[in-house]
């Protein structure tokens, strides 16, 4: 196979595993373009790992294919594969050294020996662990464990690198650290990567396009700003936050529910039963005296939550439930009545 990234494809991949109630991974098609970096995101059970074994031929699919640039790998076992794969946990070698981990691949592609150290001493310094070669493994914290496990899959410059939530085990600082590096390293290696996480933040930080499982489907691939603005459906928006999600009936421009008709700007559904979304940031909580605008409701301000950096504020029209997101300097006091405005251009329909 050609060397450099890999233009993925996916197709039709489905496994299922015996007692399961339905497949763990169920008809997916996937395209990763050569160089790119994808978020593999879903809550736990719904299928990434097994998709990622699939790609890795870890598991053999019960129906479908995976291609690279191309060319069918669906007959290569794993070690034919130009794959590299980093898990949860780093399952480095005990009884090498730091330098000898790293270079493993190497070793077993008969590299010399002089050049294999030399290769993995460069890697160690790429991730942030100069002079480490010669230490036990051990002697390595698991935020260091985690960036041998990195350096040991790209020192032979695989064209694809899965990354199977390796970060999942480390504390919020160290996974911030470990997000930063692994942006470094796309800088200096070209290699089409799907990493898996099951952490919203984390896939908008790290990712070029997002793919989201629910289980065992492919719910929507698109780039990260696509799940906030333009969620392909409820459970989408759902799973990616819009607390705000009003059943009613599409008619035109118009979608009429319980809060009365509303104005939407784009259309997103054919007339008929529908959805409305809209995500607690994009409301408007009208001060004293401004002027209202189109789709502007009034309501009851039942509670009031501070989340450090802004105000989780719930205000009830009738049988409706709004969340807004609010500044903390807000003003507005339980039990009194309030003005919300759902701007129409934020607003989708379902």
């Amino acid at each position: 196979m050609t060397p450099g990234p890999a233009q993925v494809a996916v197709r039709g991949l489905t496994k299922a595993f015996g007692g399961a109630a339905s497949p763990a991974v169920s008809n997916v098609s996937l395209d990763l373009p050569a160089g790119s970096l994808t978020a593999l995101l879903g809550p736990s059970g719904s299928g990434k790992s097994t998709l990622l074994s699939l790609i890795a031929g870890l598991l053999a699919p019960d129906a479908g294919d995976v291609l690279f640039t191309g060319r069918s790998v669906g007959s290569l076992p794993p070690e034919r594969r130009p794959v590299a794969m980093v898990f949860q946990r780093p399952l480095l070698f005990p009884h090498l050294s730091v330098g000898d981990n790293v270079g493993f691949g190497l070793r077993m592609r008969g590299v010399p020996s002089q050049q294999r150290r030399q290769r993995a001493r460069e890697m160690l310094g790429l991730v942030e662990l100069d002079g480490y070669a010669e230490r036990s493994i051990d002697q390595l914290s698991g935020g260091q464990g985690q960036r041998v496990a990195l350096a040991r899959a790209l020192v032979t410059e695989p064209s694809v690198l899965l990354l199977d939530e390796p970060f999942s085990q480390l504390d919020s600082g160290l996974r911030a650290q470990m997000r930063q590096l692994l942006a470094a390293l796309r800088q200096r290696f070209a290699v089409t990567t799907l990493f898996v996480t099951h952490d919203q933040a984390e896939a908008v930080e790290v990712a070029d396009t997002i793919a989201l499982l629910l289980d065992g489907r492919l719910e929507q691939h698109d780039e990260p700003r696509a799940f906030y603005e333009r969620p392909r459906s409820v459970a989408v928006a759902r799973f990616f936050g819009a607390a705000n999600i009003i059943a009613g009936t599409v008619c035109g421009s118009v979608f009429v529910s319980p809060l009365g008709p509303l104005a939407v700007a784009g259309r997103g559904a054919a007339d008929g039963p529908g959805h409305l979304v809209i995500r607690p940031e994009s409301l408007r909580l009208l001060h004293a005296g401004e002027a209202s605008g189109p789709n502007t409701v009034t309501g009851t301000l039942t509670r009031s939550e501070y989340r450090g950096t802004h105000l989780v504020l719930i205000v009830t029209v009738g049988p409706v439930s709004l969340e807004l997101s609010a500044p903390t300097c807000h003003s507005a006091v339980v039990g009194q009545p309030v003005c919300v405005q759902l701007p129409p251009e934020a607003c989708t329909v379902l």
